[in-house]
């Protein structure tokens, strides 16, 4: 099964857990639609290692792989380029220059997570803020002034969604979470034995 598939069968899993937004970049990663996508992030180098940062404290490495080793880091940046629209790529880059400038890179390992954890919470709010705009942006006739400010999902949303998806959809992230069988034989029930990894065809 390669990764194409892989987000297939997400999409599936996980709609409802899902964001709009995503769900729809999933859809335009899935079918190469990338001409509605504004222009792509200028992420500096040291914006590209707090990203890194963040994915692996989202999913560090601790007798599996990590977010870093299986290349989640730049499955990020992809879908944020190619398949998200310009309001989701202003909220991102917002998240992440927020974290540069209180130079993330440069704290401890507690302070990192004290800040996410505050990021996660302001987020929260973001998310309030996000969802009136939504409904206020679909009854306005003046879409193209509200285009022009219009903020996406909050940053935490959406790198944790695309952590998610990018560490579950390798087959590094596969491998280490789930029994993957490409042959499974007849549908029926299994019963796991204690400490055996959920199976996924």
């Amino acid at each position: 099964m390669n990764r194409r598939e892989a987000l297939a069968k997400a999409t599936l899993l996980l709609g409802a857990a899902l964001s709009g937004p995503t769900l729809m970049a999933m859809g335009r990663w899935e079918n190469a639609i990338g001409t509605t996508v504004r222009d792509k992030l200028n992420l500096s180098a040291l914006q590209k290692q707090i990203i890194a940062e963040v994915a692996e404290m989202i999913l560090p490495r601790t007798d599996t792989v990590g977010a870093k080793d299986v290349g989640v880091p730049a499955f990020i940046e992809m879908m944020i380029n190619d398949c998200y629209q310009l309001p989701e790529h202003r909220s991102f880059m917002a998240g992440v220059v927020e974290l540069e400038g209180m130079k993330f890179l440069e704290m401890s390992a507690a302070q990192k997570t004290d800040t996410l954890k505050q990021v996660e919470q302001k987020a929260k709010e973001q998310m309030k803020a996000y969802n009136a705009q939504t409904i206020k942006f679909g009854d306005n006739q003046d879409m193209e002034s509200m285009n022009a400010v219009k903020m996406g999902l909050p940053f935490w949303r959406l790198i944790k969604e695309l952590t998610l998806l990018g560490y579950y959809t390798s087959e590094g992230g596969t491998k280490a979470s789930f029994q993957y069988v490409p042959n499974p034989g007849k549908f029926e029930l299994t019963k796991l034995k204690p400490g055996q990894k959920t199976i996924v065809y």
